[in-house]
């Protein structure tokens, strides 16, 4: 929780300007405490669903351990779903118009597979569009995931991305580029984080639309970005939420894809492994693997089982703290600000422009 500047202690100012939250004491008279209440929108696929559902679920559970959170998961019904899925959320979800009558202190918008060229064709566009209408006006701050903020940056901004040609995978170094933002006061100036997508927004897209840069990689792009005001929303376009065994758990989906392919006479490269991920005792496993994989295939008999006991244990997360750092920042902000009301997205002192007071939100 928040420091109080009761009395005229400069240490109090020289962290303020250094992005930690300190609160005047006109502000901590005015908060009111209560449990926050977080939106999850989660349109990814059948297979992911769960993971991602628990991965969001874990990082805000972790965020703080005096405040208390109610999460309220919910989806679309343009997603086909399996009768697996569909019970999962028929049973445990809310209705979007059920989140909105109710109403949330912060939402977080999950990644989408996708099946069309461009995202405005894909048949969850128009109701996303509704969501992050709807969010703009009622809720304190959206945290979008990789899709999501691919889609946001289209929609709000008119900045599409492109195709890289490849998948982006892996594990990358990321340096914060603007250290006195609260978003990433207290976290490494340098710090990992998962990517896996097929296509990117660069900087100079973000910053074409007026947003604030927070974090990037010489490799893979920007990582962290937050809108004009410096929190209503905040743009995540790789996976910090991603399990320890996340990326070899798709390594090993492409695998089992190129399997099949194979046995059906497609040609399919053999899938490259996710950067920075396997060290040279698991590179030489799955080479191995992959060597007793195509022998089975051509000799139609039953395929080697993947090796994944084998190499659990050489799995390292090099993420996860500095994810649970950002995700505090970020709940902790929101409490700051939002309405006793959730239903309301500011308390009646803050500036929907600038709700976090920051000096230089000119320069966002």
């Amino acid at each position: 929780m928040p420091l109080v500047e009761h009395n005229k202690l400069p240490t109090f100012q020289r962290l303020r300007d250094e992005g930690q939250v300190v609160l005047r004491p006109g502000q901590a008279s005015k908060q009111d405490i209560r449990a926050l209440h977080i939106g999850i929108l989660n349109m990814m696929p059948d297979a992911a669903m769960q993971a991602t559902e628990r991965q969001f679920y874990r990082l805000i559970g972790e965020s703080n351990p005096i405040a208390q959170f109610h999460v309220h998961p919910f989806s679309l019904p343009v997603f086909e779903r399996g009768e697996k899925a569909q019970k999962h959320i028929d049973k445990y979800y809310n209705t979007f118009e059920e989140i909105k009558e109710a109403g949330i202190d912060a939402l977080i918008i999950t990644g989408a597979n996708v099946s069309q060229p461009k995202l405005p064709l894909e048949p969850f566009w128009e109701p996303l569009s509704e969501v992050f209408k709807w969010a703009h006006e009622n809720v304190t701050s959206t945290l979008c995931s990789c899709l999501a903020t691919h889609a946001a940056l289209e929609l709000q901004y008119n900045q599409a991305r492109y195709g890289l040609g490849y998948k982006r995978w892996g594990v990358f170094s990321h340096r914060v580029t603007d250290k006195h933002h609260p978003l990433v006061n207290g976290i490494n100036t340098r710090f990992d984080v998962p990517h896996s997508r097929y296509n990117q927004i660069d900087r100079s897209q973000f910053e074409a639309a007026g947003l604030h840069v927070l974090a990037e990689s010489k490799e893979a792009g920007v990582q962290m970005a937050v809108s004009p005001d410096g929190f209503r929303t905040v743009y995540f376009q790789g996976h910090p939420e991603y399990d320890s065994i996340s990326l070899l758990k798709e390594y090993k989906r492409e695998v089992g894809r190129f399997a099949k392919a194979m046995r059906e006479g497609e040609n399919l490269d053999y899938p490259p492994f996710p950067l920075n991920v396997f060290d040279v005792h698991t590179q030489a496993i799955l080479n191995e693997f992959r060597y007793r994989l195509i022998e089975s295939v051509n000799l139609k008999k039953e395929l080697t089982a993947f090796p994944e006991a084998l190499i659990l244990d050489h799995i390292d997360n090099s993420w996860h703290d500095t994810a649970a750092a950002i995700m505090a920042n970020w709940m902790g902000l929101v409490y700051q600000v939002t309405n006793v009301d959730r239903r309301l997205p500011f308390m009646d002192s803050i500036d929907p422009d600038n709700p976090l007071s920051l000096k230089k939100i000119s320069d966002a």
